[in-house]
């Protein structure tokens, strides 16, 4: 996969997933675009640490994460700060009965260039907050 566009490389992208090969893909695959990756970090008090040690510019998160955890509080948290994000999921209830049903979502699996794609619209938005 070739590098972001130019004026995106380098952008802070969060990364909060419990599955660690699916962790570790996602990771290779944003930073393989150019994009700097915070974690992959699998629990809520680890992302939100993150979020306040190194405010991102974009998120991907994944909703169930392990222990019955969901990643809702770091979406809020992430929503009051104005940095955008997305559902990366396998999770098909979220978007018929959440208050999070408008946000951009993967289903997974996904691919690759869906990823980036998707992450790369992010951050350009998050260009223009």
């Amino acid at each position: 996969m070739s590098r972001a566009a130019a004026p995106l490389a380098g952008r802070r992208i969060l990364v909060v997933e419990d599955e660690y090969l699916i962790a570790m893909e996602v990771k290779r695959w944003l930073q393989e675009a150019g994009f700097e990756v915070l974690g992959p970090v699998p629990s809520v008090d680890q992302a939100l640490d993150l979020v306040e040690d190194c405010r991102p510019d974009a998120a991907v998160l994944d909703v169930s994460l392990g222990d019955g955890e969901d990643v809702y509080p770091v979406a809020d948290k992430l929503g009051v700060l104005s940095v955008p994000y997305l559902f990366a999921t396998g999770d098909v209830r979220l978007a018929d009965t959440s208050v999070y049903r408008h946000q951009p979502r993967l289903e997974k699996p996904f691919l690759e260039a869906e990823l980036v794609r998707a992450v790369v619209k992010l951050a350009a938005s998050a260009q223009h907050t």
